[in-house]
């Protein structure tokens, strides 16, 4: 059976941590910033952790053969 591909665009978007949690960015810090208050573009500068069901999804797009704990 041949080696299984990480999907190239969820590995530059995700990332695991050592206890097999998925961070994420967060939405709406791109573009339009003007009327966006310091304090809001500070809160979505933060990283976010993803919640179980989306991270099942995602560790199967990184690593195909890997199972979520």
């Amino acid at each position: 059976m041949p080696k299984l591909k990480t999907n190239r665009s969820a590995n530059k978007r995700y990332r695991i941590t050592k206890n097999n949690k998925v961070l994420r960015r967060k939405a709406f810090k791109s573009h339009i910033l003007e009327k966006k208050s310091p304090k809001q573009k500070r809160r979505l500068f933060s990283k976010v952790v993803c919640k179980k069901g989306d991270a099942k999804v995602i560790i199967k797009y990184l690593i195909g053969y890997k199972k979520y704990k």
